[in-house]
């Protein structure tokens, strides 16, 4: 590089620094280095992972410090060139990923699984938007969705896409590095970096990433602490132009004891809800984990008593198979819809559901949506108590035998006309708002399989 170029590429990266935040000038613009000018043209040179992100994202940033250096004509062309000072500026930033730049730092419990990968998904209607939105970012990881926030139940597949997505990047950008945790692990480390003052080399664990899939974001409410560490890992991230990827069991407006500007980020991107399977997805999950599990003397018949018995939970929808296949083989006798039958009875018996009361109907949709029983009572009209008290209210009439005019006196003393517009606009929204209806379904599920038990 001769000295007239050096001194105009140190006056361009001078205005490149002062544009933009220190992360992201470290991380995407301190890499680059100008090959020639010709004329009122600079041509510089970009590592080959990064050149198209860096021209499409920083292009106009780029041009307007060369043009506050060579003058208003000035351009600027961003061309991939590999080895030479581009590609050691590039091994440069990633020093502090030491530990491995072809395989993700993921946690020990989170090694990755063979079965929980894109070719082992089963789509249906319940699903479809989330494993879309999950395979293009494993594709184009931070260029489609960003963040990415998948939500739904326990057990409907919301780990299988995280990891679906770190084993399709791991495979086809090994380049890039992919940290995989959960919000449990995220807080555990956390706290541990506190007590042991290696807070530095925490963030530097969580901030110096290309991909962050957190599963099971929902842990973070409550802890004030965790919630600002991770408010600002989300920001150096994003500014960085790195995917995140995130996953809960409600949508983020409804982690009502997370900071708002917290709940806001999550909700920056896109917002994809799983929901419970039915019964053609179910049966289409049963013929696959079979098939992968080299389970050959399975009739139709067999897994649709399997997938009839287990609407909700995809876990224990394979759980039971497992245990259906074991059974068979240990005893010795035919894997058929009879023996499905009486080995689920001891797991699932048919007995139908206990109906609950109106205190446990309000206590659980209280704990869900994070507010107190009085408020859910209470006049107060904002959709932050309106909405959970209108779904309580749905939720009042379909598990109870109990009279519009005695909701409406367990809800504050309202009258029926009252609960009778609640109903409306409770199912107005499950039909609509998929937010709302996984949180009906969510909510459904726990008053149905005994969960509603340890939560009043």
């Amino acid at each position: 590089m001769n000295a007239e170029l050096e001194h105009i590429w140190s006056r361009v990266t001078d205005g490149l620094a002062e544009a933009v935040e220190e992360p992201v000038f470290r991380i995407w613009l301190g890499p680059l280095s100008p090959l020639e000018l010709e004329g009122s043209k600079l041509t510089v040179a970009a590592p080959p992972q990064t050149c198209a992100w860096v021209r499409e994202r920083f292009g106009r940033a780029l041009q307007a410090a060369v043009a506050a250096v060579l003058g208003p004509e000035a351009t600027v062309d961003v061309v991939a060139i590999s080895g030479g000072p581009a590609s050691d500026s590039r091994t440069d930033r990633h020093a502090p990923r030491e530990r491995s730049q072809s395989a993700a730092l993921i946690e020990p419990a989170a090694a990755l699984n063979p079965k929980l990968t894109f070719g082992q998904f089963v789509i249906g209607d319940s699903n479809r938007l989330a494993h879309a939105a999950a395979l293009t970012v494993g594709e184009m990881p931070a260029q489609a969705y960003n963040p990415l926030f998948i939500c739904g139940p326990p057990g409907v597949g919301k780990t299988h896409l995280l990891r679906s997505i770190e084993a399709y990047i791991l495979a086809h950008s090994p380049g890039l590095q992919v940290r995989s945790t959960t919000g449990e692990a995220f807080t555990n480390e956390f706290r541990q970096a506190l007590t042991s003052s290696r807070i530095d080399a925490f963030k530097a664990g969580f901030r110096h990433v290309d991909v962050l899939l957190i599963d099971d974001v929902q842990f973070l409410e409550r802890k004030a602490k965790t919630e600002e560490e991770f408010f600002h890992t989300f920001n150096a991230l994003y500014e960085a132009g790195s995917q995140i990827v995130l996953s809960s069991d409600r949508p983020p407006r409804d982690l009502q004891a997370l900071e708002d500007r917290l709940r806001e980020r999550f909700q920056s991107g896109l917002v994809a809800d799983i929901r419970a399977p039915d019964l053609s997805t179910r049966m289409a999950i049963l013929r696959k984990r079979a098939q992968h599990d080299g389970v050959q003397d399975v009739d139709q018949l067999t897994l649709e008593t399997i997938a009839r018995r287990i609407s909700v939970n995809v876990r224990a929808l394979e759980g039971a198979l497992i245990r259906v296949v074991a059974y068979s083989s240990l005893t010795g006798r035919r894997l058929n819809a009879e023996l499905a039958r009486e080995v689920l009875d001891g797991l699932y018996p048919q007995t139908p559901p206990r109906e609950r009361s109106l205190s446990e109907i309000k206590a659980v949709v209280s704990a869900q949506y994070g507010i107190t029983a009085d408020e859910l009572i209470s006049p107060a009209r904002g959709a932050r108590v309106s909405l959970p008290r209108q779904l309580a209210m749905y939720l009042a009439r379909e598990l109870t035998d109990e009279s519009l005019p005695s909701i409406g006196r367990a809800f504050g003393g309202r009258d029926h006309t009252t609960v009778l517009h609640a109903l409306r606009r409770a199912k107005q929204r499950i039909a609509t708002d998929p937010t709302y209806r996984t949180s009906a379904h969510t909510l459904l599920a726990l008053l149905s399989d005994g969960a509603a038990d340890r939560s009043a």
